[in-house]
């Protein structure tokens, strides 16, 4: 009895995970949707409206990505509907390599702000070539019927992806409070906020899992024995 309610406790509990994420990703996704419609205007920052094609990309691509994958970390949702988390799947391993790629283009060919920095910019390159890097290694890993690496690098790459929301946090109060941080602390801010996602992940991923069920053992066919039940 008491198993079977620690069972539906987690259950109920990773039915918010989804709301959780897109929380998580409210900020960015207003932001995004907000420079979208400077794009259409008059008002677009020179550095987007000279090239507006990739930053195009980059916002959908993150709207997309953030939005729909959160209902991919749903368990009870995953396991009913396996139809619509293979075809979700795919549609999410397209939009986060146009997320990465298009980050990628930006931060080599745009004129990026000055207080960014190259501690910033560099971080943001590695972030996309990792998170390219894990989209392809988890798209190869589950044709080959491998779940666990598949699953493991699926949420490596939706956690970078969602730095731009921790970021919210890391950084949003103080811009609130004192204006434009210098390069210094933007790019501690920055970092935080991609290394707090990370850090997160990889608890997720390596942390034992949970049985909804202790073992019960039964007795064997002459009684004298007891073996545990799988």
């Amino acid at each position: 009895m008491k198993s079977t309610r620690h069972a539906t406790t987690l259950q109920d509990m990773s039915k918010l995970v989804p709301a959780g994420l897109i929380a998580l990703a409210l900020v960015p996704s207003i932001a995004g949707a907000a420079r979208l419609g400077s794009l259409a205007g008059d008002d677009a920052p020179a550095r987007f409206a000279d090239m507006p094609a990739p930053v195009v990309i980059h916002i959908i691509g993150a709207l997309i990505y953030s939005l729909v994958g959160a209902f991919q970390f749903e368990t009870h949702f995953r396991r009913t509907h396996p139809v619509w988390h293979r075809r979700a799947g795919r549609i999410l391993v397209v939009a986060g390599l146009a997320v990465a790629l298009s980050g990628a283009w930006m931060t080599l060919f745009s004129d990026l702000p000055t207080h960014d920095g190259t501690v910033v910019n560099v971080t943001r390159l590695i972030v996309s070539a990792v998170m390219t890097y894990g989209l392809v290694v988890a798209v190869v890993a589950i044709r080959g019927r491998d779940v666990r690496r598949h699953r493991a690098w699926m949420i490596r790459a939706y956690a970078l992806a969602l730095g731009a929301g921790t970021q919210a946090f890391t950084l949003g109060p103080l811009t609130a409070v004192a204006g434009q941080p210098g390069v210094g602390v933007r790019a501690s801010g920055m970092l935080l906020g991609w290394a707090i996602n990370v850090a997160v992940a990889e608890w997720i991923i390596r942390r034992p899992p949970g049985r909804s069920r202790r073992a019960r053992r039964l007795p064997t066919v002459d009684g004298s024995n007891e073996i545990p039940a799988n």
